[in-house]
């Protein structure tokens, strides 16, 4: 058997740039084309101009009458495979919609039939002519005319069609997340991941700006980085020769606006978190979150249960969908579980035994959980939820009654000042969601960052630091208020099926190629 040739990507460049040498001898530069008018019509009647909609429309006016009128298109799109057959050749392109096979025929083209044996997988072309099904039965086109509108000069590893007729697209994930444009190339999955993610932003914007909420901006380079436990990355303002902070957080511009008698504000944006990389975290990320006056925590998972529902609704047609294997149903009334009846279920600690530093740290080291440098309780409870309780929240569920310690914007509860008046939601054994009755004592909230500060001289980098400016603000008067933070991109991960954060990050933050 002979040895195969192993052609290099170099070789492979340079044959298609002589190839783009002879499109230009013979029908002009592909790359001087800006426009070409995609249109499809059936007697008259316009059509979608895409894969889909010439194939549905042909579906439904289909006729034995060779006489029938034909639908009439000029459809454009990557070709992603080309077979020539000496006077005739078969192609499909590929648009946002799918897939369509081409028919070249030399006797119609003439002399641009040339140009079809000069194509290559992953140039662009436009193509117009009349739609018909071929003898195997596929719906195809039938060129009439053929532009070439981009050369792709670099190979794309498309993958192929296995034996169960599933096609394999490019698998190799370091390179799908580094060469995205690749990934959404080769991968029809990939491409409605990110479509299904855009379509619940437009739902979550939907939802609401029906509701009376005001979609608003605040800054991303903040003096103070505040509204959330995390290290912030630092950059440097020239003019100003002056330290800023890439904000961590949306908060407490958001309360500003409602000391400002905004009642309803919201906001979708990117904050950024100088902490690690991992399958549920990424250095950037979306958030959302809302603020309405004279709301508290009950209101606002009120809304989180319909807000959830509705972006659902929209995205599946139901109130439920498949996560791994799982059916979450979201339409049913969702549990509310205070923390530590979580943890008195899930990990046999009595509440009791959380009176005193040193009960917790005992009750931790029965789980076999270490010890070391656990000095708070509210940190040792916490640490005990995401061990024990947390994998077993697949249904969504509101976590309740979350220690003061360690939620030092959110109102104490009345009965007991040791927890506080906040939630998070749980969807999938995912963190999706943080809300708050905020803390609106402007005296009390003062006090907290002290202890935060007290926390950050003791070595805790993510505790929060004190924010003057926004004290200053809550001292002018701020409203009871119900607050709400959503994590984007852990919602479109759930409400996609992916496992993973990077899959739903059209550019996850990547360790830089050498």
């Amino acid at each position: 058997m002979d040895e195969q040739k192993i052609i290099s990507e170099d070789e492979l460049i340079k044959t298609r740039i002589e190839k783009l040498e002879k499109l230009r001898e013979l029908c002009g530069d592909p790359f001087a084309v800006e426009r070409y008018e995609r249109e499809a019509e059936l007697e008259g009647k316009k059509i979608e101009a895409t894969s889909a909609g010439v194939k549905k429309a042909f579906e439904e006016n289909e006729s034995d009458d060779e006489n029938a009128p034909k639908i009439k298109a000029s459809l454009a799109g990557r070709v992603v495979s080309i077979r020539v057959m000496g006077k005739a050749a078969f192609a499909h392109i590929m648009d946002l919609r799918g897939k369509i096979q081409i028919y070249f025929k030399r006797d119609d083209l003439g002399e641009m039939y040339k140009a079809v044996k000069l194509l290559d997988m992953g140039d662009f072309i436009g193509v117009k002519g009349f739609v018909f099904r071929t003898r195997m039965g596929e719906i195809s086109l039938h060129a009439e005319e053929l532009t070439v509108l981009s050369k792709s000069l670099r190979p794309i590893p498309f993958g192929k069609e296995t034996e169960d007729k599933k096609w394999y697209g490019l698998q190799d994930v370091e390179l799908r997340y580094r060469q995205r444009c690749i990934d959404l190339v080769t991968n029809a999955d990939s491409r409605d991941t990110f479509i299904k993610r855009s379509k619940i932003i437009s739902a979550i914007r939907k939802f609401y700006d029906s509701r009376g909420y005001i979609e608003v901006e605040t800054p991303m380079l903040q003096a103070v980085a505040g509204g959330a436990a995390a290290r912030p990355f630092i950059t440097h303002h020239n003019a100003l020769d002056h330290d800023y902070y890439l904000r961590i957080s949306l908060e407490l511009y958001l309360k500003r606006l409602i000391v400002g008698g905004l009642e309803k504000v919201y906001e979708i944006g990117r904050v950024f978190r100088n902490e690690g990389l991992d399958t549920r975290h990424n250095p950037e990320f979306t958030l959302m979150e809302s603020y309405e006056a004279y709301a508290d925590l009950d209101d606002i998972m009120n809304l989180v249960e319909d807000m959830f529902r509705y972006v659902c609704n929209e995205l599946y047609g139901k109130t439920s969908f498949e996560y791994q294997g799982e059916t979450i149903e979201l339409g049913k009334p969702w549990r509310r579980l205070p923390m530590l009846e979580g943890i008195r279920e899930y990990a046999g600690v009595e509440p009791e035994e959380f009176a005193t530093l040193e009960s917790s740290l005992k009750a931790l080291e029965r789980l076999g959980i270490d010890t070391e440098g656990e000095t708070m309780i509210g940190g040792i409870i916490e640490k005990i939820h995401e061990r024990y309780v947390q994998p077993k929240l697949i249904q969504p569920t509101f976590i309740t009654d979350f220690p003061t310690e360690n939620s030092p914007l959110a109102k104490k509860r009345q009965d007991n000042p040791n927890l506080t008046r906040r939630f998070e939601v749980y969807i999938a054994k995912q963190e999706t969601g943080n809300a708050f009755s905020e803390l609106n004592d402007p005296i009390d909230q003062k006090q907290r960052f002290e202890a935060q500060c007290a926390m950050r001289a003791a070595g805790d980098d993510e505790a929060h630091p004190m924010d003057t400016d926004y004290i200053r603000a809550m001292e002018y008067g701020m409203p009871p208020t119900g607050g709400l933070g959503i994590g984007i991109d852990r919602m479109a991960m759930i409400l996609c099926d992916e496992t993973a954060l990077r899959d739903v990050l059209l550019f996850p933050t990547m360790k830089p190629l050498d």
